[in-house]
């Protein structure tokens, strides 16, 4: 407003200026009499109570300047003009402190990712929201090769060539934002043969997006339970190769990396294939930091129903034997080629695992070994394989081996103990105790079984079916 008169109304800096860091300049005419010029701004925008969306931020108006085109009379104006510099330079200085109250916001968002991300020693490459977008032909729903927890993965090509997987996460959610600084914090990391490969990330606008390796086979979940035209026939050697790289991975997690790390959520969709069927462990979004020797409680509960170990599930008590006890249950998966929650001969099975104990007890272990094998297998294997199954998934979390131990038993290096579980034991119960629960639960709701896929949390960096007919429920409390 100009001497009283309203000159703009409903103003939209946003769309006048067409887009971020572009120079904006309106003229502005006004008759000015007894020597004064009076401006006036009124603010009526909506404000912020809370940290604002990703983006560029700063002041809306940086100048306002003055041009007479008349000769003012000194005297006589020479203090009048003061009351029109104060104006200005008031109307000024509001716009200016909105402009550094968003951008201190803003800074102190920023500020909080980078705590969470100090001291690690992060090598990755960043990736333009241009170059994305270009890879994955603007997020073309033709190139979604999976839904993972926290938003989709799109499989895309860099200008140099090389396949890529984009995971996209939700910008608008705080386990969204945990999951993006739990991956990059953990993958910048962690270079394995049997961990899946971080090449990046691009934090722009409002996205969040991590850019992985892409694997060709996708899972071992897929390549076991998959639609048929998605099942890989996997032979012994290749079975016994898959076993022992994850072993191989997830030891380097426990034992060998600079930062000792609690997977929580080994499972098959988790572990992802090369073109030459070598294991790779991926999604690393809820992953922990393990505390060493020292106990650790978490009141958040993370995992999958049927993989997770029963002192986590119960009581919360979390310790890298967790992810010893998920990696029994993928063993287990593997040798027989069935699935932990789906599979149980008869009614009085709660699941895999607990047939694979009535096989001990009987001295019939090698009933357990996929059909599809027939009798072209090592035995001695096979027999290895599934006693290192039993003994990892043991009810106890202190009879567990350690993962390293676990790769010199599985090459027959290390000689393994020969403990038979009791099945009537109380502590062997509440290892199927989650799954009897979950059974109860989806019954009381009228599904005779967990429908196909609900609430089924892919890979991170590969794909599956939607319509894939397994049986997991990611929980997350």
């Amino acid at each position: 407003m100009f001497q009283d008169q309203l000159v703009e109304e409903n103003f939209n800096i946003e769309a006048e200026a067409g887009g971020i860091l572009t120079p904006l300049t309106k003229h502005y005419n006004a008759n000015v009499t007894n020597g004064e010029l009076e401006i006036r701004f009124y603010w009526a925008g909506k404000g912020t109570q809370a940290i604002p969306s990703r983006g560029v931020h700063g002041p809306l108006i940086s100048a306002i300047s003055v041009d007479p085109n008349f000769k003012p009379q000194h005297k006589e104006n020479k203090t009048k003009t003061v009351p029109i510099i104060i104006g200005v330079v008031g109307s000024f200085l509001v716009f200016l402190a909105s402009g550094i109250f968003i951008w201190m916001y803003c800074f102190k968002a920023k500020s909080h990712r980078e705590q969470d991300l100090r001291g690690l020693d992060l090598q990755t490459v960043s990736f333009t929201l241009k170059q994305i977008k270009a890879a994955t032909n603007n997020f073309d729903s033709g190139n979604k090769i999976g839904e993972g927890g926290f938003g989709p993965v799109y499989k895309g090509q860099l200008a140099d060539g090389t396949i890529i997987a984009v995971k996209q996460l939700s910008s608008k959610s705080s386990q969204g934002n945990r999951e993006f600084l739990n991956e990059m914090g953990m993958f910048s990391c962690l270079q394995h043969p049997n961990l899946v490969k971080l090449y990046g990330c691009c934090i722009e606008g409002n996205q969040l997006l991590l850019v992985y390796e892409y694997l060709e086979n996708n899972s071992l979940s897929r390549a076991l339970f998959g639609p048929e035209y998605s099942r890989i026939n996997l032979d012994w050697p290749t079975r016994q190769k898959i076993c022992v790289g994850i072993a191989k991975g997830i030891a380097f997690l426990h034992e060998e990396s600079r930062l000792k790390i609690v997977h929580r959520d080994i499972k098959g969709t988790n572990v992802l294939l090369d073109r030459d069927l070598n294991p790779k462990i991926s999604d690393f979004g809820l992953a922990k930091l393990s505390d060493e020797d020292k106990t650790h409680i978490s009141t958040r509960i993370a995992g999958t129903i049927g993989y997770i170990a029963p002192e986590y599930a119960l009581w919360g008590y979390l310790t890298y034997k967790a992810d010893v006890y998920s990696f029994g249950i993928v063993a287990l998966e593997l040798v027989s080629g069935k699935h932990n929650m789906n599979y149980g001969p008869v009614d009085e099975y709660t699941c895999l695992l607990d047939w694979a104990c009535h096989l001990q007890q009987s001295g019939k272990l090698l009933e357990l070994v996929d059909d599809k094998l027939g009798s072209d297998y090592n035995k001695s294997e096979a027999e290895r394989m599934i006693k290192v199954a039993l003994l990892c998934t043991n009810a106890s979390p202190s009879l567990r081996p350690t993962m390293s131990d676990v790769v010199g038993m599985l090459e027959g290096t290390i000689t393994i103990p020969d403990v038979i579980p009791n099945a009537s034991s109380y502590n062997e119960d509440l290892r199927f105790k989650a799954i009897r629960d979950h059974r109860s639960y989806m019954s009381s709701q009228g599904h005779t079984s967990t429908p196909a896929g609900s609430l089924f949390e892919s890979s991170s960096t590969s794909a599956r079916d939607i319509n894939e007919t397994n049986e997991e429920s990611c929980i997350e409390v």
